[in-house]
């Protein structure tokens, strides 16, 4: 279980949270995923089944509850980005064929607000709503403010063997509000994805 705040009960709810994003669990499932002893998991489930954070399905396994419908709803409204740049993102990947993501700063960390997959087979996929270390990769090393002549930021390797991406500023009123980044298979997208992508990057995070 990975520890990020400190509050330990904290912690393992937003875990327990984690581990039915993709898709209902049981509690066996649940206690796999989380890394907890089965009757914390089994808890801090219920727990957050009364507050309407999880429910049961038909099966009896937990799931994302209804609560977290209109937290989702007021999220999007008071930070709509997501929702404003989809359409440039989408045709972003159809330019590039390849797989484009929003990323946004959370302190020491960046999380994925948009993911936006290759049509291709064999592609780089990034779960939305996933975190990953601000100090590596290209999005990340954007947000932290770095920025080439040409407007964007390779990475070749750096985050994960085998993937390379360019990402690019979003900047509204002098302020950074995101990274637009295209990532891909190295075999594919090169060892100079700046090359090949960064002026469409740089296009798409200006419109």
């Amino acid at each position: 279980m990975e520890t990020v705040t400190g509050v330990g009960v904290l912690d393992k709810a937003m875990c327990v949270l984690a581990a039915v994003i993709d898709g209902p669990c049981s509690l066996g499932a649940l206690q796999i995923k989380t890394e907890l002893p089965r009757a914390t998991a089994h808890r801090l489930a219920t727990a957050l089944e009364v507050h309407g954070m999880l429910r049961r399905d038909a099966a009896g396994r937990f799931e994302l509850g209804h609560g977290l419908v209109p937290l989702g709803r007021m999220a999007i409204e008071r930070f709509p980005l997501a929702a404003s740049v989809r359409p440039v993102l989408e045709d972003l990947r159809t330019t590039t064929g390849e797989s484009v993501q929003l990323f946004v700063r959370e302190g020491d960390q960046r999380r994925c607000l948009l993911s936006l997959e290759s049509p291709h087979q064999l592609r780089w996929t990034v779960p939305e709503g996933a975190r990953y270390p601000i100090d590596v990769g290209s999005a990340g090393r954007v947000l932290l403010g770095e920025l080439g002549p040409e407007g964007w930021v390779e990475s070749v390797g750096e985050r994960e063997a085998g993937a390379a991406s360019v990402s690019a500023p979003i900047v509204r009123g002098g302020e950074l509000l995101a990274a637009v980044c295209v990532s891909g298979p190295i075999d594919r997208i090169s060892q100079e994805p700046g090359k090949r992508f960064g002026d469409a990057v740089v296009a798409a995070a200006a419109a």
